[in-house]
């Protein structure tokens, strides 16, 4: 659980980073935030246990985010970068939610 909020910590850091970047017009420095977050991403995908019903939900979310983030920086699209952000620390809260409750028990 804690690796798993650790690259969701990173995600998102990169993600603010990819924001923070784009405002200044920094483009190189955006790029590879915009790209870390796609790594991450599929990071999160391939390590995802296909056993369980979620897993084919997770991975669809993930193929949103990544279609998403290829949009972002094509068009330096400020308003879905800050949509896919927004939903990955949602993904983020529920986890460490969960894991919270899971280590709970």
């Amino acid at each position: 659980g804690e690796l798993l909020l650790l690259l969701y910590d990173e995600l998102v850091k990169r993600l603010t980073q990819a924001q923070l970047s784009l405002d200044k017009e920094d483009y190189p420095t955006f790029e590879g935030a915009v790209d870390r977050s796609v790594e991450i991403i599929h990071y999160l995908d391939d390590t995802l246990d296909r056993q369980y019903p979620i897993s084919a939900q997770l991975t669809r979310l993930y193929e949103y985010f990544c279609y998403e983030l290829s949009r972002v920086k094509t068009g330096r699209n400020k308003t879905e970068l800050q949509r896919v952000k927004r939903m990955a620390g949602e993904l983020r809260e529920s986890f460490r939610t969960a894991d919270k409750n899971a280590s709970q028990h």
